[in-house]
């Protein structure tokens, strides 16, 4: 892998995964994940995390390197999931004099994932603690339920480096190039999601502090406009829409329902709508719709009626968006059964014990093929939609 700058002193160690299929066994993830792990050269050597166990050779030789003969003196751990935290106990095996930083949190943890023996080995630090390790002083903020109760971010004050967790990582292998927003949206939102509200108090304590590079435990290094990146992490975080536009998800058995959803976006288009994505939940990428869901300010649901219910794929994506908190959006309904349309009835329940969603009072009712008084009703429902 081509060598990623961040300082003269602080080092890359992560690697890529392009053999993975599913992110934590859910989440598709077409061009790979990285690991991220740093090393800070000091008159103490800190390590700033390790890796998945996928990677442990890899990472193991890329430490060995850095280090050009020296030991390790400290293992910072900010997060405990094993995709970061695989590789602590074989840390402390092969530098048996090495300390492990971490809140209390993060060792009751440790204790849970690895039989090790820590006498001796522990700095425990509490929010707002600092340690010296030569030129470099680390600076620990407590970050709970960012996404896990451990979790803590550490900023280093020489060089201003703000050492994330999760907090700014993105889906993708370092050596593919793609776009950062799309992919770290669609990693917040289906992994950090539920968890804006402590988002928004990381954020404040980050506002504190001269960040000039933000190291996450996924994705790239972010060195450049800082700005645009916390930007996004707030609007994400209050559930605020980030672009004008409607989603429109179907789950179709036969294909009305798909057909009807079609007609319904090409009404909203017409109608003037910005932006208009047509989903089909039982094909499409359902970590991708729930993106899409919380970057638009309006949502359509079409769903049939299946054994007196909402079809799999729909209850499926509303679980999904209730399970991640979503608020702050306009929704409007289609249903469709042959004998007993009851879809809409209860998908509009599930919005409704959802925070600050508008649910339209136009609700579209179709009986097994879509007709032209469906189609006036569409009409009526796109126009309250775009009110």
């Amino acid at each position: 892998m081509k060598e990623i700058k961040i300082t003269d002193t602080i080092k890359y160690i992560g690697a890529n995964d392009k053999t993975l299929d599913l992110f934590e066994s859910q989440y598709v993830i077409p061009n790979g994940v990285s690991y991220n792990s740093y090393v800070i050269l000091d008159e103490k050597v800190t390590v700033m995390d390790t890796v998945d166990a996928r990677a442990t050779e890899e990472w193991l030789a890329n430490l060995e390197n850095v280090l050009d003969g020296r030991t390790v003196d400290y293992l910072v751990v900010s997060h405990m999931e094993p995709d970061h935290a695989a590789n602590v106990q074989r840390l402390i095996e092969k530098y048996p004099n090495m300390q492990v930083v971490g809140n209390v949190k993060t060792f009751n943890m440790i204790s849970q994932f690895f039989a090790v023996d820590l006498e001796g080995k522990k700095v425990v630090v509490k929010e707002g603690d600092t340690l010296n390790i030569g030129s470099h002083t680390l600076q620990f903020f407590m970050a709970p339920m960012v996404h896990w109760p451990e979790v803590m971010v550490t900023y280093e004050q020489s060089e201003k480096v703000l050492f994330s967790a999760d907090g700014f990582g993105k889906f993708g292998a370092l050596d593919v190039e793609d776009e950062w927003t799309c992919e770290a949206r669609r990693y917040y939102f289906n992994i950090v999601g539920k968890y804006g509200v402590q988002v928004q108090n990381l954020l404040k304590k980050a506002a504190t502090l001269d960040i000039q590079i933000i190291c996450p435990l996924h994705g790239p290094v972010l060195k450049e406009d800082l700005a645009y990146y916390i930007e996004k992490y707030n609007i994400w975080s209050s559930y605020n829409p980030e672009d004008e536009g409607v989603l429109v998800v179907y789950a179709s058995i036969h294909g009305n329902t798909g057909t009807a959803a079609k007609k319904m976006a090409e009404i909203l288009r017409e109608k003037g709508a910005k932006e208009v994505v047509v989903m089909d939940l039982a094909r499409d990428d359902m970590s991708e719709a729930i993106e899409e869901a919380f970057r638009y300010d309006k949502l359509v649901v079409a769903s049939a009626t299946y054994d007196n219910g909402v079809f799999p794929c729909m209850e499926d994506f509303l679980a999904h968006l209730k399970a991640k908190n979503y608020q702050k959006r306009k929704v409007a309904l289609i249903e469709n059964g042959s004998w007993a349309p009851t879809a809409a009835k209860q998908m509009k329940a599930v919005f409704e014990g959802m925070k600050a969603v508008e649910i339209c009072d136009s609700v579209v009712t179709i009986k097994s093929v879509m007709n032209e008084d469906n189609i006036r009703s569409m009409e009526k429902a796109a126009d309250e939609l775009m009110v």
